[in-house]
């Protein structure tokens, strides 16, 4: 019986550790147009993984293959924010949350560690 569990321990402990953190999204699924271009988006990261150094949290937005750096949000924990650029001649945009950091380990350095979001779709209205 051990033997059969053991075989499967490492699939447990790393479906477990994927599962240990989230981004939610904060941003509306559309917005008004504006004349910069540029449109807020917000996210906050959550996580049960106690191995996690929260001091090297950092956040990213990817979209139309550029990383943009976002910033945390003053007074809030772990909510984070930033502008996207959207085309003038575009009704829409995708971009995904990157959130990188590091993870104590057992004897060594920390280690680096990603968590990134599923696509999110930003409708621009006229």
């Amino acid at each position: 019986m051990w033997k059969k569990f053991l075989k499967f321990l490492p699939v447990l402990l790393i479906t477990g550790c994927a599962s240990m953190s989230t981004i939610s999204r904060l941003t509306p699924g559309e917005a008004p147009r504006n004349a910069k271009n540029q449109y807020l988006v917000e996210a906050t990261f959550a996580s049960e993984q106690t191995a996690l150094r929260w001091d090297s949290l950092q956040c990213s937005v990817v979209v139309g293959g550029k990383v943009l750096p976002m910033t945390p949000v003053a007074g809030l924990n772990n909510r984070w924010e930033g502008y996207i650029p959207v085309p003038a001649d575009q009704n829409s945009v995708t971009y995904r949350f990157v959130f990188d950091y590091k993870l104590n380990t057992m004897g060594s350095e920390p280690r680096p560690d990603t968590k990134i979001s599923p696509p999110y779709t930003l409708k621009i209205v006229d």
